[in-house]
């Protein structure tokens, strides 16, 4: 008797469009309120991307150029190509007076810039450092082309209420590579810079007071805190701390011993020519 040939199974029918549901994407990588999840993942065309977990689904981007991977007239971004406008304007005319952007080229420029922010927010928390100076950097020069170019007073203003947020992010970026490297002093520096940067923004507006209010401030200032500690302490601090303290609870006797103590070491620093 010949061998029964096994029917073929029947493949569950697939709704049509099924193909495109992101479902099996998100499984296993549920959405947390209040966090910002992000991750890399390899794209079909073998390129990195980074995706971003929103609650109704996922924000994906390309790790490098314009996030949506498009290329507004042939360039980058519209920001290289409205820059490339204004270089060419400059070299007809000899000056940039007379340059401006409409109400739509400003838009346009805004609204590559919300993919930019989500794009440096996902690098920042991946810890990407690099990549979040360079988006940062990129935004912060769409603020300026804006704020010197656009037609509009509303235009030429708009995107200046987010500029001390993006000089926190870019400081925060670049000092955390120098802590990364063990450059602490360099990397208070950078966040002394970024700091007076954002100082200068609101001294600009006439809202000095806000300075110390500001949430970018207090960021900056926390990160510097953290930053000092790593600092070697100067012998002569300390005993200028012990001193201090001698004083406040009126111990004389060890005060004066302090003091002493304290003029033969920076008389031998003196010396030393240190």
């Amino acid at each position: 008797m010949p061998e029964e040939i096994p029917k073929p199974k029947k493949r569950a029918r697939r709704a049509p469009g099924a193909e495109k549901d992101i479902a099996p994407v998100l499984e296993g990588w549920d959405y947390e309120a209040g966090a910002i999840n992000v991750r890399k993942v390899v794209g079909l065309d073998g390129r990195e991307k980074l995706q971003m977990r929103l609650d109704l689904g996922l924000l994906q981007m390309e790790v490098s150029g314009r996030p949506d991977g498009r290329r507004p007239h042939g360039r980058e971004s519209y920001l290289e190509y409205y820059e490339e406008q204004l270089e060419a304007y400059e070299r007809d005319n000899g000056a940039t007076v007379g340059f401006s952007l409409s109400a739509e080229q400003c838009e346009e420029l805004r609204d590559e810039a919300v993919m930019y922010y989500h794009r440096y927010l996902s690098l920042f928390i991946l810890g990407d450092f690099q990549a979040v100076i360079r988006d940062t950097a990129r935004n912060l020069r769409v603020m300026d082309l804006c704020g010197e170019f656009g037609a509009d007073d509303q235009d030429r203003l708009v995107l200046e209420q987010y500029r001390p947020y993006v000089l926190m992010m870019n400081t925060r970026a670049t000092a955390s590579l120098e802590f990364k490297e063990e450059q602490f002093q360099r990397a208070l520096g950078t966040v002394t810079d970024g700091l007076d940067r954002i100082r200068e923004f609101f001294v600009r507006f006439g809202q000095q007071e806000a300075f110390d209010k500001s949430n970018e401030v207090k960021i900056l200032k926390r990160f510097a805190r953290d930053i000092r500690r790593k600092l070697p302490v100067d012998p002569l601090e300390r005993l200028q701390s012990k001193l201090n303290k001698a004083v406040k609870r009126e111990d004389y006797e060890e005060a004066a011993k302090l003091r002493d103590e304290i003029m033969v070491r920076k008389n031998q620093r003196e010396r030393s020519g240190a």
